[in-house]
């Protein structure tokens, strides 16, 4: 027989019952929510390495349209939608990949090849001129970059775009060209962001980059300041050192402001020797971090065009 007081003692234990149930599925859920607010190294190294497994991405190539597809994958996951832009130019189809995480207009643009080099003509050995660039840190870290900063990006930022660029990389090839993903692109802009920023060849182990002389300075100054802040001052150089053409290029010429973050000072660009060993997961982290929280400091500002009110 049950008595009014086994009742209550009953009731209440079912009540600490869905309590404890309710805080059970909801914790998961609130540490998930706050790791993805980090970017993380490690996990940015992991997707260089998924790269490398599918091998060259060759435009036309299997591996090409297997990165595409690993792209894709990744940020649906993280909760972006992407969109392939095929756009054809000088007889060649770039198949750009533009995300978006909502219908907001993009005031920034964060951008990186995921194409790699037909011919490793800068090799020391001759020989080996005709063979493909295994492109770890030429075209895999800055996609690692992006792809991770899709996962850790917190929702209320200022809105962003990501874009993968086709076609950089095969420039001095007869029938090719440089940037031509990132041309194709931007002659066709249905928006006009208020910033890009370009990460290429950002995740050798002895990092430094050095200011780029045809990029944005106001951009280029916040950016370096923020990795400054953020105690990373010995791999982000205060100085200037070259000038190059590169996926920042088609936006300055719209008038665009345009950042290229690069370490040209890299000893196997487009060699055979460019693989997973000659790339850290902390350099990764450090340009990752400094995008991270430079978005934050100067997201709000770029997006209403009052920074210079900071």
């Amino acid at each position: 027989m049950i008595t009014k007081r086994t009742g209550i003692v009953l009731l209440a234990l079912l009540l600490l019952s869905v309590i404890v149930f309710l805080i059970w599925i909801n914790y998961p859920r609130k540490v998930h929510e706050e790791s993805d607010q980090r970017f993380d190294g490690d996990r940015a190294y992991q997707d260089v390495l998924k790269q490398l497994e599918f091998g060259a991405r060759i435009p036309g190539s299997i591996a090409h349209t297997k990165t595409i597809e690993f792209i894709q994958e990744e940020l649906s996951i993280a909760g972006w939608s992407g969109q392939i832009l095929e756009q054809r130019i000088n007889g060649h189809i770039a198949k750009n990949i533009l995300a978006m995480r909502t219908g907001s207009e993009p005031a920034i643009i964060l951008g990186a090849h995921y194409d790699s080099r037909i011919y490793a003509d800068n090799d020391p050995s001759p020989a080996n001129h005709n063979e493909p660039v295994p492109g770890a840190n030429d075209g895999a870290s800055g996609v690692a970059v992006l792809l991770e900063l899709a996962r850790s990006l917190p929702r209320e930022n200022t809105p962003v775009a990501l874009l993968f660029i086709d076609l950089e990389d095969n420039g001095n090839i007869q029938g090719w060209d440089w940037i031509q993903g990132s041309r194709a692109f931007a002659s066709n802009l249905t928006f006009t962001p208020k910033a890009v920023v370009i990460v290429d060849m950002i995740g050798d182990k002895d990092l430094n980059i050095f200011k780029e002389q045809s990029s944005d300075v106001e951009l280029t100054n916040q950016i370096w300041d923020i990795a400054k802040t953020l105690g990373y001052q010995s791999s982000f150089n205060s100085d200037y050192k070259y000038r190059v053409i590169d996926d920042h290029t088609p936006f300055l010429e719209k008038g665009i402001p345009a950042v290229d973050i690069i370490d040209l000072d890299y000893p196997y660009w487009h060699t055979l020797q460019d693989l997973p060993d000659k790339v850290s997961a902390s350099s990764l982290q450090k340009v990752g971090d400094t995008l991270q929280n430079w978005i934050k400091i100067f997201g709000s500002c770029l997006q209403n065009g009052n920074c210079n009110e900071k």
